[in-house]
């Protein structure tokens, strides 16, 4: 079939007039599909259930330096549990401090503690009159919502194949102090799943920011999330970056076993340098004692180190890869040449991004919603939920069984072609009307 756009009024209409036949046969499918959210799937939440056995009462739960992980203390993490976590962010284990089960939890408490006592003994924000923050787009909701959370302006940036704009991010991060932060995922990102470069990742890392307290965010929730054994990504380790261009003390690295292990009981950790560290010890060591130590060493006993932890992680893998596959086959196949939608290709993570026309995001979401079909909310990878293009999508494949899923992709493909061939035959009117009026 050849573009939508070069369709005349009259193939339009014929064709809107079958997809809607094809849409009235949908809704009456009576379905109740869900692949809103990036969950793991029943089948991967089985792939750990080896970690509940891996303790019990009998088990000698000491460290490996004798500390009793039932007990108070150890505010940075036991040492085998730092070793595995710095062998997965490449990261030095004494650049580390371990926490309890969310990375999210982490990121939010470092911009909580900006806000009220300030990074390193800088003016804390919440005394500032404006506070700005970067945010690629499309991006994550849920970062936005911390910022947000606390007055902070949210200022997009677009996402490239590469990764964020550079020089939009340093020409904005050098002319003004109020930016103080930029959110950024840096492999396999959510939602695209584009990976940032090495030029990328070099060029972050010598920012010349003119905010002493600014901070790169840099969520690695997908550092070990491939789909392919040989096909993978690979970024440039941003805290050796940051350290050999002069600026050791400009990020925190973030990451969490959530999608590794158990998403509500994993563990999660910061990285970032000594200076940085010390200041956030200052912090958190009145906010715990110590976190959840016999979680720590569960993991440990589970994976063993990295090299059992690489191997779990494939048996993700061929569990999504399919996924994966089936919804870019079916927008291949449904989509290809109309030149109504596109969509990345990722090699890892957890999410593709569709974008439609501009204008009919949130009418294909809706309209899959009456079909039984729910997605993430159009405008949910902007700040604010307001995508100003009205066209991106995450698509999350990970939850829905395969054959859910398929039914689902089919379902989204059928409504991007409906309101495409709607919006394109309102305006085909439209235009009559206008060369009509013209005319008189």
């Amino acid at each position: 079939m050849k573009p939508y756009s070069e369709m005349t009024k009259e193939e339009l209409t014929a064709l809107y007039r079958e997809l809607k036949k094809e849409y009235k046969k949908a809704q009456e499918l009576d379905l109740n599909l869900n692949m809103s959210r990036g969950k793991p799937s029943l089948a991967q939440l089985d792939l750990s259930m080896g970690m509940m056995d891996v303790l019990n009462s009998e088990s000698d739960l000491r460290c490996e330096d004798g500390t009793d992980c039932r007990n108070y203390g150890v505010l940075d993490g036991i040492p085998e549990a730092l070793q595995l976590m710095s062998d997965m962010m490449e990261v030095p284990k004494d650049h580390l401090i371990i926490y309890g089960n969310s990375s999210l939890n982490v990121m939010y408490d470092q911009i909580s503690r900006s806000y009220s006592h300030g990074v390193m003994g800088n003016t804390p924000w919440c005394k500032l009159d404006k506070v700005k923050f970067l945010c690629v787009v499309p991006g994550y909701d849920r970062h936005f919502r911390i910022t947000e959370y606390f007055g902070i302006e949210n200022v997009p940036v677009p996402m490239l194949p590469t990764g964020p704009d550079m020089n939009i991010v340093e020409k904005l991060v050098s002319e003004d102090e109020t930016i103080k932060g930029i959110w950024c995922v840096p492999k396999y990102s959510n939602p695209t799943g584009n990976s940032y470069s090495d030029e990328t990742v070099m060029r972050m890392a010598r920012l010349k920011p003119a905010a002493k307290d600014f901070r790169i965010y840099w969520d690695n929730a997908y550092t070990v999330h491939h789909l392919y054994d040989l096909d993978q990504d690979r970024v440039v380790e941003i805290l050796q970056e940051c350290k050999r261009a002069g600026n050791p003390d400009m990020v925190y690295k973030f990451a969490s076993t959530s999608k590794i292990s158990f998403p509500g009981s994993g563990i999660a950790v910061l990285a970032a340098s000594l200076n940085n560290l010390e200041d956030i010890r200052g912090q958190l060591k009145v906010q715990t004692i110590g976190h959840d130590k016999v979680n720590q060493l569960r993991h440990v006993r589970f994976f063993g180190n990295i090299h059992g932890m690489v191997e779990h992680m494939k048996k993700h893998a061929d569990i999504l890869r399919p996924k994966f596959e089936a919804v870019e086959d079916i927008f291949a196949k449904e989509l290809d040449g109309l030149g109504i939608a596109s969509w990345t290709k990722p090699k890892g993570g957890y999410f593709i991004s569709y974008d439609t026309m501009e204008g009919c995001a949130k009418e294909v979401v809706s309209k899959c919603a009456k079909a039984g079909v729910v997605l993430t909310p159009a405008g949910a990878t902007w700040p604010g939920g307001k995508d100003p293009y009205d066209s991106n999508i995450r698509v999350a494949p990970s939850f829905p069984p395969l054959e859910d899923l398929k039914t689902a992709t089919m379902v989204l493909a059928l409504c991007t072609k409906l309101v495409a061939a709607k919006k394109l035959l309102d305006e085909a009117s439209r235009k009559e009307e206008e060369d009509a009026g013209d005319i008189t």
